[in-house]
């Protein structure tokens, strides 16, 4: 070899583990994760999704012991999903602010039995929606500041319950400044907002309605959620989301959207959200249950990628199998 020197060599930080650890630039901790819990009606039951192996929609008294099994991990922060029967689904979703319903009288019990415990909600019709959308339906279309009025209901109910963080994942335009202020104008100063600021009509979203059985009765998501080929108009919505009052701005799904997080990390001084959904999820199990990929090295390098992209906050149902790697 002649004698050229190589000055630079990146490599001598790589040579050990204990260096390696040492320079990291993103770490994954327990502590930045909210994970996902699917509420049902009944008692002692847990029904695995079948898209979804390993998660589970629970009664209430299995949640509650589910939320135990992750307090002993380090795990403290939850957002709750329901699934409602059909029964009580209606046009106007009324069931989402009757205080006698099943997700109310969940974030009552967490709350009174894990005070320690953060709980995010979700804001939006679909769930208790006999038409599936998160908007109001009239004559074929989702309406938009009818909608708002609905989920003002909705999230006043959720902060009387207890709620720390309510979640608007519906999309409608102004529903952070409505919301804001019924909750300001109702003493809930405290609860804060966490936007699904970019929420894109995606196709990653499937199993999450196997889980709810919350799919649209009829058309798409497409004139309320974002389309997969626009950036500019996350950054629109960030603005609007920001100057509305949200105390966090949440991208979904993450992994498709690294350049929409990392845009919006570098634009908004807001604590900023990604939600690994539930197709990023099942794909890797699908993947891993074939021998195709190790699920664990596969989990560890996505989350890392999620957040070295910008995201403080991962909404993942990784965050458990996560936790337990301590």
């Amino acid at each position: 070899m002649n004698s050229f020197s190589i000055v630079r060599r990146p490599r001598r930080n790589r040579k050990a583990e204990s260096i390696r650890s040492m320079v990291r630039e993103t770490e994954l901790s327990v502590s930045k994760f909210i994970f996902p819990i699917f509420l049902q009606a009944g008692n002692n039951i847990q029904t695995e999704i079948q898209s979804m192996p390993g998660i589970y929609r629970y009664t209430l008294d299995k949640a509650l012991k589910e939320i135990e099994s992750c307090l002993s991990l380090g795990l403290k922060n939850f957002i709750l999903f329901p699934a409602i029967e059909e029964s009580f689904k209606d046009k106007n979703a009324t069931y989402s602010y009757n205080s006698n319903n099943l997700y109310l009288k969940a974030i009552k019990e967490i709350k009174a039995k894990f005070p320690e415990v953060s709980i995010t909600t979700d804001v939006a019709m679909d769930p208790y929606s006999s038409d599936g959308h998160d908007g109001l339906v009239i004559n074929g279309e989702i309406v938009n500041d009818k909608t708002l009025e609905i989920l003002g209901k909705m999230s006043l109910a959720q902060a009387e319950a207890g709620a720390d963080i309510l979640g608007p994942s519906d999309m409608m335009d102004g529903r952070v400044g409505y919301i804001r202020n019924e909750l300001d104008t109702n003493g809930f100063t405290n609860v804060s907002i966490m936007s699904y600021t970019a929420k894109y009509a995606s196709s990653f979203y499937g199993p999450f309605r196997d889980a709810l059985d919350s799919a649209p009765k009829s058309g798409d998501k497409k004139t309320y959620q974002m389309d997969p080929a626009n950036s500019l108009e996350a950054i629109l919505e960030a603005r609007l989301d920001f100057e509305e009052g949200a105390d966090y701005l949440m991208i979904k799904p993450a992994l498709p959207y690294l350049d929409i997080i990392k845009s919006l990390k570098e634009n908004f001084p807001l604590p900023i959200v990604a939600y690994q959904v539930s197709g990023e999820y099942s794909m890797i199990k699908a993947a891993a249950s074939k021998g195709w990929l190790d699920e664990n090295k596969a989990m560890v390098e996505v989350l890392t990628g999620i957040r070295r992209a910008g995201a403080d906050i991962i909404i993942s149902y990784y965050a458990k199998e996560f936790a337990k790697r301590k």
